[in-house]
C-alpha cells in the first residue's frame, strides 16, 4: 500500500485517450492565379509549371497543407516563431550535420531531419513565396502519402518530434537543443503525519499536461495541481517506510526547476464511459497573457522576474473529437511581419451623416455609378451579371428594386447608352469604351485610391494598404497563421478561443527574462547559414524569372485569322472553300497590344491585301462562321475588345465575301433547326416516327416566313428545347406567336420543329397548346400461350396504343394463335416478371396504361378468370412444423374479412379446423405481421393485389392476452440424479449436445453448462397479470417439477435469448405488461432452495471456484451481489473474497462469454490511491468491456493453491475449434456463392470498410 502512484493523473488520462483524428482535412490550392479572365477557348496550363504567389502584405509565409498536415504547420510555425530555437537549430554547421548532397553517399552521416528542418525554416524566412511546402521534411520522417493525408494530434507530435531531433542531434553540439530549452522538473512529495517523515521523487517533463474538465481555467488548473494537497486517511492509508506501518499522509508536488519556454497541452479530449464514446470539452478555459509560477514553485526566494513568463503561441482546434483542423495564434517576437490594421473604420463611422447627404445627389444618378464601377476594372469587360452584383454592393440596393421602374432592366440600360458602354460579341459582357475610362481608381462616393507604389517588387493591394501602422509596443503583434494562410489579428482575438468548437489545445510561454538582440529585430537573415542565404538568393531571383515567363504566357492569346479570300457565303454562314488548315491562321499575340499592333502583325504575315482591312470578332456556329462586332479603335488595347484564347478574328472588306453582301451582327446569327415530320406507322416495332432535315435561318425570320417555308396549307408548326421527342414536350406555336422571331421565341441550335399537316393532326392530342399523346407511344406487345397442353408455348406480337383496353389485346391474342373463342370468357392476362414467374393478372377493363405496361413487355394468356376492379389477386403459403408448402393463388374481394380470407385459403389448401391465423410476408420473405384484427376486410388492413400472405399454424391469442411458452430450468444438482451417462466438463454437468448448430450454419448456439431448459407448455395470461400469477400459471402445466414448491418467491424467472436464460424478471407483484415483453417472448422458470426477493439495485452471479491443478471448475454457487454504492472491480472482489473467506489481494476474478468461449480477467487495482481519484479512475462493471449482469459466470482463481492464471477449460478448447471449423465451412460456403454469382462478387468487392487508426512515428537513423 505504501507504492508510489504517479502524481501526473492528466497525463495518465492522456495516454489512455490519445487518439488518432480523421476529420475534415483542408486541402488548398496554393497555384498561380491566371489574369486570363475568359473561360471560353481559354488553354488549360498545368499548375506544376506556374510559380507560386509572392507574400502579401504581412511579408510572412505560410505552409501548404498536404492533405491532412494542419497540426504540423500549426507545430512548425511555433518553433520558427521561438528565436531560441530557430538559432540554436541555425548554429549547427555542415561539418556536424552533413549535407543533403551526400544522402545517397553510402558512408555518409547525414542528419536529415535537422536538416530539412533547416531549410523549411530558411524558406519560411526570406522565400518570398506566399506558402512553403513541407514534402521534404515529411519525407525525411519517413512519411508516404497516406500518412500525410491523415490527420493526427499535435500534443503527441510535438512529443514525437522532439523525441526524433533528440536522437538525430546525438554526438553535435546540439544535444541538449531540446532539454535546454524545454526541460523542466516536478518534485513529488508524501509527507507522513506522525514521524514526519518526507518521501521525495523528481519527475522530469517537457510539457505539462492541465486538465480542462470542470476547471475554470489555467491557473486554477496550476493550482489544483501544485498547491492543493491530497490526504492518505480512514481505509485509505500510506505505508511509511520510517514507521513500517500504514499511517495517514498528505501528498504534494511542485515545479521544481522551470525552462526557459514552458509547454502546456490542454486536456480537451476526454472518453464518456456510459455513452462508450470520445468527446470535445467546449467549455470556458481562460488562460493569461502574462503568468506568475511562483505559487506553483518549490523555491520562492528569487526575484519575481524569475517566475514571469509571458504567452507567444496559441495553437488552436476547431472541430469535433473526430476531425478537425488546426491553425494558431503567434506573437511576432522579432517583429517580422508588417502588421498593419485600418483605423479608418471608425472615423468613417463617425462621418456617416455628413457623407449620406455628400452621396445622395451622386447615387441619384445611376449613370455615374456604373462608370464608377467599370472604370475600377482597368478596361477589362465583366459579365453584366456581375456589374448587377457590384452595383448592389456599391449603393446597398438592386437595381430591379431602385431603377427598373424608371429605367428599364440593366442591359436595356446599357444598350440604350452605345456611346459609353461596350458590349463583347455574344453581348454577355460589358465595359466602358476608352475615351469614359478614369485615370485613377474611384468608389461612387468620389473617393480616389491612387496606385500604391511597388516594393521589392511586389504590388501591394491598395484594398489592404493601412494608411498607418498602429502605435504598439514592440514585438507585441499577433497573427493568424493558418496553413497557406496569413493575417494579423489582435491581442484581444485570443480570448475567442476560451471556449467553444474553435478553441485553445496548446500554450505556449516564453520567460520574461528572454530578450531579443537589436540587431533581430526585423531582420529574417539574423543567424541564418551562409550557404542557405545564397541558396534562398539563388531561388529568389529564379522565382522572380518564372513569375515573368509566366505573366507573358498568362497574358498570350492565340488568335485564329479567317481570312475572306479562303471562304465563300452560302445557306446564311459563311463556310472554308479550301480545308481547315489552309483557311485559318494561328497568330499569337499579347493582350496587352493594341489594335493597330496587331493589324500591323497581320499584315506581315500576308503576302499581299488589296484595300481596306476590317478586323471583325466571329464565332463558329452549327450552321457555320458567323461575323459579329467589327473591331474599331487601334489604340486600344486586345483586351477591351474581350479577345480570350482561341478567339476567332475575320478579315475581310468589311462589305462582302466572294461578292456576296454579308449580314453582320447578333440579329442575323444563323439559327440551324431540326425539321421533323411524321412518318407512316411501322407494325411489330417501335419503328422511326420522325423524317428529319436540316435547315438555316436568321434567329431575326418571323415565325410567319418560317410557317410559309416549311408548313403546307392547314398545317401546324410545334417547337422542342429539350431535345427529347416524347409527346410531354412539344409545344404548339399558335396565331399570336406569328410576329415573333426565331430569337424571341427561344429557338437555338439543335431545336426540334414538328411540321404537322392536316392528316397528322388526326395522330396526336393537343390540349392548352401543348402536345399530350402520340396515339402510338407504345408500339407492340408480347403475348404467351400458357392455355395449351402441348409443350412448346407460342408467342406472338400485338399492336397495341397506350389507350387500348387489356380485353381487345386478349381477344387479339386468341385469334393470332387461333385458338377457340370460348377461351375469351375463361382466360386472363398475366405480365411474366424477368425470372419467368407469373405475376397478378391485369383487370380485363384496364387501358394499357393503367396497367402501367411498357413497351415490348411479355404477357401470359392463363386460364382463370381476370380479377375485376373490387377483388384482389393474392400469393399464399402454408408455414407449418418448419415446414413450408409451395405458393398457391386466390382471388377474393377486397372486401372480405380476414376470418373469410383465411377459410378460403384453407378450403383451397384441403386443410380445416381454427388453429390457424393469417400473416404478411416480411421483406426478407419470412412469417412477419400477424393480421390479428379477424373482422376487418383486407381493403381496411391495406392488403394489395399481387401482395403474399402466410397461413402459420395455431391460433392467435385473444386481445389482450399473451401466449407465452413455459421452460423449466434445470440446475446441475437435479441434472446429477436424473442423469447418469455425463461428461464432466469444468466440473460442471453438461451435455455434448449443448453445442447446437443453426439450420443456416451459424455459430453455435450456447447452453450454459450447469443448465438444462426442459420445455413445459404455453400458457395464456393477461397482459395485466403480475409475474406471481404467472408463476402460480407454470405450475399447473403437465411439466411441472417433480419436488414441491411451497410460493412462488421460491421460483426466479427468466426470458429466453438464444436458447439460454436471458433477462431476470424481478418483483413479484409487477405486471406483465410493465415487462415489455413482446409477442414472441419465451420464459424459463428456475426453482431455488429457497425464498428470494431481489431488488432493483442487486446483481445475480454464478461463481464458480476453479479446481487447483485443473483447468475445471467446481459446481456454481449464485451470488447476490449489492450495486447501490458502487459496481467497480474492487467492489467485486471484495465481494467474492468475502464469500470464499479468502484476502483481496490472494484472488483473481473473470467474467466468461460464453458465445465465444473466452474468459475476460477482471483486473486487480492494489496501488495507493487516493478516494478523490480512485472514484475517477474506476469505472461501472456494467459497460465496457465487461457489460456485467444477471446470470453471468464469474470465475475464481484461489492464489493460496493455485498460481495459474489462465481461466480456460478443455470445453472452452473444444467449443474454439468447433467455431473455427464452421467459420472455415462458411468461408467456402461463401466463396462458391461467389463463384456462382458474378454480380453479387463485384458488389462485396466495393465495399468499402473503415481504415484503421495508425499511430504517428517519425523515422530516424542511428547516430550513437
Amino acid at each position: 500500500m505504501g507504492d508510489w502512484f504517479s502524481l501526473d493523473y492528466f497525463v495518465f488520462l492522456k495516454v489512455c485517450f490519445v487518439f488518432t483524428m480523421f476529420g475534415d482535412l483542408f486541402e488548398e490550392d496554393f497555384s498561380f492565379i491566371s489574369n486570363n479572365h475568359y473561360g471560353k477557348g481559354k488553354k488549360s496550363k498545368p499548375k506544376d509549371s506556374e510559380p507560386p504567389a509572392p507574400r502579401d502584405f504581412t511579408n510572412l509565409s505560410g505552409i501548404k497543407n498536404q492533405g491532412g498536415t494542419c497540426y504540423l504547420n500549426s507545430l512548425l510555425q511555433t518553433l520558427l516563431f521561438t528565436p531560441e530555437f530557430r538559432e540554436a537549430l541555425f548554429s549547427l554547421g555542415p561539418e556536424e550535420l552533413g549535407t543533403l548532397d551526400d544522402v545517397g553517399k553510402p558512408d555518409a552521416k547525414v542528419r536529415i531531419i535537422p536538416l530539412q528542418l533547416q531549410r523549411l525554416f530558411a524558406q519560411l524566412l526570406l522565400l518570398d513565396q506566399q506558402a512553403a511546402s513541407t514534402t521534404d521534411l515529411t519525407e525525411s520522417f519517413g512519411w508516404n502519402s497516406n500518412e500525410e493525408m491523415r490527420q493526427h494530434d499535435v500534443q503527441e507530435l510535438n512529443r514525437i518530434l522532439f523525441s526524433a531531433l533528440e536522437t538525430s542531434l546525438v554526438g553535435t553540439s546540439g544535444h541538449d537543443l531540446i532539454n535546454r530549452l524545454y526541460h523542466g522538473t516536478v518534485v513529488n512529495q508524501i509527507v507522513c503525519k506522525e514521524c514526519k517523515n518526507i518521501s521525495e521523487r523528481q519527475e522530469d517533463f517537457l510539457d505539462l499536461t492541465v486538465a480542462v474538465k470542470g476547471v475554470a481555467g489555467l491557473e486554477e488548473a496550476l493550482w489544483n495541481m501544485y498547491v492543493e494537497e491530497e490526504y492518505f486517511e480512514n481505509e485509505n492509508l500510506y505505508r511509511c517506510g520510517a514507521c513500517d506501518k500504514l499511517v495517514e499522509a498528505s501528498k504534494s508536488a511542485k515545479l521544481h526547476k522551470l525552462p526557459p519556454f514552458l509547454t502546456i497541452s490542454l486536456l480537451r479530449f476526454n472518453f464518456d464511459f456510459e455513452k462508450c464514446e470520445r468527446y470535445k470539452e467546449t467549455s470556458c478555459y481562460t488562460f493569461p497573457i502574462q503568468i506568475n509560477l511562483r505559487p506553483f514553485c518549490e523555491q520562492t526566494e528569487m526575484d519575481d522576474s524569475e517566475y514571469m513568463y509571458e504567452l507567444f503561441s496559441v495553437i488552436i482546434h476547431k472541430g469535433g473529437c473526430y476531425g478537425g483542423h488546426y491553425h494558431v495564434y503567434i506573437r511576432d517576437v522579432d517583429e517580422l511581419g508588417n502588421w498593419q490594421l485600418q483605423e479608418d473604420e471608425d472615423r468613417l463611422i463617425e462621418d456617416q451623416p455628413s457623407r449620406d447627404s455628400e452621396n445622395t445627389k451622386e447615387t441619384e444618378n445611376p449613370l455615374a455609378v456604373l462608370k464608377g464601377i467599370l472604370s475600377e476594372e482597368e478596361c477589362k469587360q465583366i459579365p453584366v451579371d456581375q456589374l448587377g452584383q457590384k452595383f448592389l454592393e456599391k449603393i446597398k440596393v438592386s437595381w430591379n428594386k431602385k431603377y427598373r421602374k424608371q429605367y428599364g432592366a440593366l442591359r436595356k440600360y446599357l444598350q440604350n447608352h452605345p456611346q459609353i458602354f461596350q458590349f463583347s460579341p455574344d453581348e454577355n459582357k460589358v465595359g466602358l469604351k476608352e475615351k469614359y475610362k478614369l485615370p485613377f481608381k474611384s468608389d461612387f462616393q468620389g473617393q480616389a485610391f491612387q496606385s500604391p507604389p511597388q516594393e521589392n517588387g511586389i504590388q501591394w493591394n491598395s484594398e489592404k494598404a493601412p494608411t498607418r501602422l498602429r502605435e504598439s509596443s514592440a514585438g507585441c503583434h499577433w497573427f493568424d497563421l493558418n496553413d497557406s494562410k496569413v493575417q494579423p489579428i489582435k491581442e484581444e482575438d485570443i480570448e475567442k478561443q476560451f471556449q467553444g468548437k474553435e478553441s485553445a489545445y496548446m500554450l505556449f510561454y516564453r520567460k520574461s527574462q528572454l530578450k531579443r538582440p537589436p540587431e533581430a529585430r526585423g531582420n529574417p537573415r539574423y543567424r541564418i547559414p551562409e550557404h542557405l542565404l545564397n541558396e534562398m538568393n539563388a531561388a529568389n531571383i529564379e522565382l522572380q524569372k518564372k513569375r515573368a515567363e509566366c505573366d507573358s504566357a498568362n497574358n498570350s492569346i492565340d488568335l485564329h485569322l479567317h481570312l475572306s479570300t479562303c471562304y465563300k457565303f452560302h445557306n446564311g454562314a459563311l463556310h472554308p472553300s479550301l480545308s481547315w488548315k489552309e483557311s485559318v491562321l494561328d497568330l499569337i499575340v499579347d493582350r496587352r497590344k493594341t489594335l493597330g499592333d496587331l493589324r500591323q502583325s497581320i499584315f506581315q504575315m500576308m503576302k499581299s491585301w488589296e484595300g481596306d482591312m476590317v478586323l471583325s470578332s466571329a464565332k463558329s456556329l452549327p450552321a457555320g462562321l458567323h461575323i459579329y462586332q467589327i473591331l474599331d479603335g487601334d489604340e486600344l488595347t486586345l483586351d477591351c475588345f474581350g479577345l480570350a484564347d482561341g478567339a476567332d478574328i475575320f478579315v475581310w472588306n468589311g462589305k462582302e465575301v466572294g461578292g456576296v453582301k454579308v449580314m453582320a451582327g447578333p440579329d442575323h446569327e444563323p439559327v440551324l433547326l431540326n425539321i421533323l415530320r411524321l412518318v407512316e406507322y411501322n407494325e411489330g416495332g417501335k419503328g422511326q416516327h420522325f423524317t428529319e432535315s436540316q435547315h438555316v435561318f436568321p434567329c431575326s425570320t418571323k415565325l410567319s416566313d418560317l410557317h410559309r417555308a416549311l408548313a403546307p396549307a392547314g398545317g401546324i408548326i410545334l417547337k422542342n428545347d429539350s431535345g427529347h421527342k416524347e409527346a410531354k414536350n412539344w409545344e404548339v406555336l399558335l396565331e399570336e406567336h406569328m410576329k415573333e422571331t426565331i430569337k424571341t421565341i427561344g429557338l437555338t441550335d439543335g431545336c426540334s420543329v414538328l411540321i404537322l399537316d392536316s392528316h397528322d393532326q388526326s395522330l396526336v392530342n393537343i390540349s392548352s397548346g401543348n402536345l399530350t399523346a402520340f396515339t402510338y407511344d407504345i408500339s407492340w406487345l408480347q403475348v404467351k400461350n400458357f392455355c395449351g397442353t402441348d409443350d412448346e408455348e407460342k408467342h406472338v406480337k400485338i399492336t397495341a396504343t397506350i389507350e387500348t383496353v387489356m380485353s381487345d389485346i386478349k381477344i387479339k391474342a386468341i385469334h393470332e394463335l387461333q385458338l377457340e373463342e370460348e377461351l375469351a370468357s375463361e382466360s386472363c392476362l398475366r405480365p411474366v416478371s424477368r425470372n419467368g414467374k407469373l405475376l397478378s393478372p391485369v383487370p380485363e377493363d384496364y387501358t394499357v396504361k393503367e396497367a402501367e405496361l411498357k413497351m415490348g413487355s411479355l404477357l401470359g394468356l392463363c386460364r382463370g378468370k381476370a380479377p375485376t376492379a373490387t377483388q384482389l389477386f393474392l400469393y399464399f403459403i402454408i408455414e407449418r412444423d418448419h415446414y413450408t408448402s409451395p405458393e398457391m393463388e386466390i382471388v377474393v374481394e377486397e372486401t372480405a374479412s380476414v376470418k373469410e380470407c383465411l377459410n378460403l385459403m384453407l378450403e383451397k389448401s384441403g386443410l380445416s379446423g381454427d388453429s390457424w391465423h393469417l400473416r404478411r410476408m416480411d421483406w426478407c420473405f419470412e412469417a412477419g405481421e400477424a393480421l390479428s384484427q379477424e373482422n376487418a376486410t383486407l381493403k381496411e388492413l391495406n392488403v394489395c393485389r399481387g401482395d403474399t400472405l402466410v397461413i402459420t399454424e395455431g391460433k392467435l391469442p385473444p386481445k389482450g392476452f399473451l401466449k407465452i411458452p413455459i421452460w423449466w430450468l434445470k440446475s446441475s444438482s437435479q441434472m446429477k440424479h436424473e442423469e447418469k451417462a455425463q461428461d464432466q466438463v469444468n466440473g460442471l454437468t453438461c451435455k455434448m449436445d449443448a453445442l447446437q448448430v443453426s439450420p443456416a450454419g451459424d455459430s453455435p448456439e450456447y447452453i450454459q453448462a450447469d443448465m438444462d431448459l426442459c420445455y413445459a407448455g404455453i400458457t395464456e395470461i393477461a397482459s395485466e397479470s403480475s409475474l406471481e400469477d404467472l408463476k402460480m400459471q407454470a405450475l399447473t402445466l403437465p411439466q411441472c417439477p417433480e419436488h414441491v414448491i411451497p410460493l412462488p418467491t421460491f421460483l426466479r424467472a427468466w426470458t429466453v435469448e438464444s436458447r439460454r436464460p436471458g433477462r431476470l424478471l424481478r418483483h413479484n407483484k409487477q405486471q406483465l405488461s410493465e415487462y415489455k415483453l413482446g409477442a414472441r417472448v419465451e420464459i424459463c422458470i428456475e426453482p431455488l432452495q429457497k425464498e428470494e426477493n431481489l431488488g432493483p439495485r442487486e446483481l445475480l452471479l454464478r461463481v464458480q471456484m476453479g479446481i487447483p491443478g485443473e483447468r475445471d471448475y467446481y459446481d456454481s454457487v449464485d451470488l447476490v451481489w449489492n450495486i447501490s454504492k458502487e459496481c467497480t472491480t474492487w467492489a467485486l472482489r471484495q465481494r467474492v473474497a468475502s464469500h470464499y473467506c479468502l484476502p483481496v489481494d490472494k484472488i483473481e476474478i473473470a467474467k466468461y462469454f460464453p458465445e465465444k468461449y473466452e474468459w475476460l480477467p477482471i483486473s486487480s487495482w492494489t496501488q495507493q490511491i487516493s478516494k478523490r481519484k480512485r472514484k475517477k479512475k474506476q469505472e461501472s462493471l456494467q459497460s465496457a468491456p465487461y457489460h456485467l449482469k444477471d446470470g453471468d459466470i464469474i470465475g475464481v482463481k484461489n492464489l493460496l493453491l493455485d498460481d495459474s492464471k489462465d481461466f480456460s477449460t478443455v470445453r472452452d478448447d473444444f467449443g474454439k475449434q468447433k467455431q473455427r471449423q464452421l467459420a472455415l465451412e462458411k468461408k467456402k460456403s461463401r466463396q462458391a456463392e461467389r463463384s456462382q454469382d458474378h454480380v453479387l462478387s463485384e458488389e462485396k468487392l466495393n465495399i468499402k470498410h473503415r481504415k484503421p487508426e495508425v499511430a504517428l512515428s517519425i523515422n530516424v537513423g542511428v547516430f550513437r
